[in-house]
């Protein structure tokens, strides 16, 4: 194991099988918390997901209760309601997945919102899997026993390792709930040559939660003998092979454990240990979808990207002659990937306008996990650099940036954790430990025991100039580790805006029969005064005011989408960050500040 609402618009199901399952949803929301989360690519190990597991609520805001908003808020919230039930409807679930994930930010415990994210999570993974080649050829060579023994394979895991003891009936009854929304989805029923109306796969919907009374669902075998009975009827009704159905109902299941836990095809594992390891085969650029392009938010220094000229910013509009219009986004990005020495053609509209074709050949890309690297005020010598996720070359990657910079006289140092969601847990406390002389760095408790550990700072040569470090609400999990173990034992001043609050830690856990695996959430994380990260975050110690930005009509930011071409998902307004032009950039500015300040209040103690 790796550590790293009322009105409805869901297709065609229809009926008492929807409406059992929001009130079951509303049942588990109230338990488990489940906030909006960055999927898929976004969460390693500590996670790159943002969200909380433990029912904590985002920024230290109270619920949402809508009798308590004011009535600007309350026109916003519905605002956002119909615009992403419109999203809903023209099957745009990135984009909809995205606005509701803003959205639960802003109102957090809203149920109604809480009940859109997941259904449009559902709708989103599943769109995502029938893009994925490796997916399809998984289901394919699967045979029913193989089938259920994954899924037994699966349950043993959630057994043995998910932080809460396993709710058995409610894992039966959200799989089943997958599979009816599968039915109502045309490509998934394509992919399996089934011919069904939206009344017959309405109604086999419907039919589903009949087929075995949830009482009967009570145990690791019980559960199994159910899935057995579900699919073999659905086999027989409308031709669905049973490791289809399988899959959809381990999907589901997995999908209702928390934001963080997810099934992860053969594909995405690969893409999963990629981003563990920090380098890839690909294109070397960040993409973020939409309906008829693919945004290009980042390009790494030496990619074969910027070699062929695509810049930050550039949209593309066309893959190897094919219209991303046309296509999911999930498939034009599928189109990217390729073997290494292989080109993909690519149509790109850039910032004015202008339209040109490149070429660009896929090579080995080596991902920085720090970058910027500069003096930032030559007079006073106050260092900076950005560290964008914490993979296995991180703390390495840290240690170079001191060394050039302590070679170039520095005195104090801005370390930018803006949009860094996270990474490994191991990573995090390497590198918090460069820069401690002792103490806990970070403790974690899950159900076993294994998962309750201490992490504790080295006394060994440290790092020891004045620390600033910047964050914002997109600062999450392994950052947050990070940035709370400095704070509390007094060693850098924060500065910038509450991080995200994400307090979970997730496993990922290879499949034996499938090539596949699974993200689970196994502990919750704490700060070294024991204090948890979920719902609060670490709070700055000095406040950036930034200026929101209206949810409704908003560019979304899909953080759950990368392209298979790369294997970092970092976000933030990275063309302002390359220039470091701190008029432009307050908690930039406010940082530069601080540590000027410090440095003033040192030498001057001095003297």
């Amino acid at each position: 194991m790796e550590h790293s609402g009322s009105d409805s618009s869901v297709g065609t199901i229809l009926g008492t099988l929807r409406d059992r399952h929001f009130r079951r949803l509303r049942r588990l929301l109230g338990r488990a918390g489940l906030f909006g989360a960055a999927i898929g690519f976004s969460l390693v190990l500590t996670g790159f997901a943002l969200a909380t597991s433990d029912g904590g609520e985002l920024n230290n805001r109270p619920s949402s209760d809508p009798f308590s908003l004011s009535a600007n808020e309350h026109e916003e919230l519905k605002a956002v309601l119909e615009q992403g039930q419109a999203l809903e409807r023209q099957s745009r679930w990135g984009e909809a997945l995205s606005l509701y994930e803003e959205a639960i930010r802003r109102f957090p415990g809203h149920t109604q919102l809480q009940i859109r994210f997941h259904e449009t999570r559902l709708h989103y993974d599943l769109i995502r899997r029938y893009a994925d080649s490796t997916f399809l050829e998984t289901v394919r060579n699967l045979s029913e026993r193989n089938a259920l023994q994954l899924y037994d394979e699966v349950l043993f895991k959630i057994q043995a390792h998910y932080v809460e003891s396993p709710h058995w009936n409610e894992l039966y009854t959200q799989g089943v709930h997958g599979l009816a929304l599968a039915l109502s989805e045309p490509k998934f029923l394509a992919a399996y040559q089934i011919s069904l109306s939206s009344e017959a796969a309405a109604s086999a919907g419907r039919d589903l939660e009949f087929i075995v009374p949830p009482l009967r669902v009570q145990s690791r075998t019980t559960t199994l003998e159910a899935v057995n009975r579900l699919t073999q009827w659905l086999h027989e009704k409308v031709g669905l092979p049973v490791s289809a159905a399988v899959m959809e109902m381990i999907c589901g299941a997995v999908n209702s454990l928390d934001p963080y836990s997810a099934f992860l095809t053969p594909a995405q594992l690969s893409d999963l240990y990629s981003q563990i390891e920090g380098n890839f085969v690909g294109l070397g650029v960040e993409l973020r979808p939409q309906e008829d392009a693919l945004i290009v938010l980042r390009v790494i220094a030496g990619s074969p990207a910027e070699k062929s000229g695509v810049r930050a910013g550039d949209r593309i509009v066309a893959v190897d002659g094919q219209k991303v219009r046309d296509v999911s986004p999930d498939r034009a990005a599928e189109l990217l990937k390729g073997p290494e020495g292989t080109s993909v053609s690519l149509e790109i509209v850039d910032r004015d306008g202008r339209i040109r074709s490149v070429s660009v050949i896929r090579t080995r890309v080596e991902v920085p996990s720090v970058t910027d690297v500069r003096i930032l005020d030559n007079r006073a010598k106050i260092g900076y650099f950005r560290l964008l996720s914490f993979q296995r070359t991180t703390a390495h990657d840290v240690e170079t940036a001191l060394n050039l910079l302590e070679a170039q006289g520095m005195r104090s140092l801005i370390i930018d954790l803006r949009g860094n969601p996270g990474g490994l847990l191991g990573a995090a406390v390497e590198t918090a430990d460069l820069f401690l002389t002792g103490g806990t760095i970070v403790s974690t408790q899950g159900r076993n025991s294994e998962e309750n550990l201490v992490y504790t700072a080295q006394e060994v040569r440290k790092c020891a100039v004045p620390l600033v470090v910047l964050i914002d609400h997109e600062s999450a999990s392994a950052a947050e580790i990070f940035a709370g173990a400095l704070q509390d034992q007094g060693r850098g001043t924060i500065v910038g805006t509450p991080s995200y609050g994400k307090g979970s830690i997730q496993g990922i856990f290879p499949l034996t029969i499938s090539g596949a695996g699974l993200r689970l959430t196994t502990a919750r994380f704490f700060s070294p005064r024991g204090q948890p990260y979920a719902g609060r975050g670490v709070i700055p110690d000095i406040r950036v005011q930034v200026a929101a930005r209206p949810l409704a009509g908003r560019l979304p930011f899909d953080s759950g989408f990368t392209s298979g071409s790369d294997s970092s998902s970092i976000s933030g307004d990275v063309s302002s960050q390359a220039s470091l032009s701190t008029s432009r950039d307050p908690i930039l500015e406010a940082g530069l500040q601080a540590a000027q300040q410090i440095l003033a209040q040192r030498d001057g103690a001095t003297r």
